[in-house]
Parts: C-alpha cells; sequence; structure tokens
C-alpha cells in the first residue's frame, strides 16, 4: 500500500451531489508540500520522516536518471 500524509476524504460536490474520495498519498504531492508539512509546528515526527523518505527516494530517482545521459 501507498503511504499516506493523513485519512482519505470523502468530499461532496454540492452542484451535482455526489461524492469524491479524495487521497492523500506522499508520491503524490508535490517536494513544496513536503517540505512545507516537514516545517509546520503540528507536524508529528513519524509523518515527517515519512515525508523525508519520499524526498530521499525522489532524490535518488533523478540522480538515476541524470546518470544513465
Amino acid at each position: 500500500m501507498p503511504i499516506k500524509l493523513k485519512p482519505s476524504s470523502k468530499i461532496r460536490d454540492k452542484a451535482t451531489g455526489k461524492f469524491i474520495t479524495e487521497h492523500y498519498y506522499l508520491k503524490s504531492m508535490t517536494i513544496q508540500e513536503l517540505n512545507d508539512y516537514i516545517e509546520s509546528s503540528s507536524a508529528k515526527k513519524k509523518i515527517i520522516q515519512k515525508c523525508k523518505n519520499e524526498i530521499a527516494r525522489r532524490n535518488k530517482w533523478t540522480v538515476g536518471i541524470m546518470e544513465k545521459i
């Protein structure tokens, strides 16, 4: 299972009445959003470490591509 920042939420569209499920996966967030969460005062240590691991994973991925070029 992918790592989540917080639990999924169901949002009701007022115009159509349909429910949309919004997921908060770390892999779908931008690096700026991850850094903002790390620097926030209400951040939990366990989630901060997950964000740091995601940033490190992305950096390894981009470095690997640049070495092949």
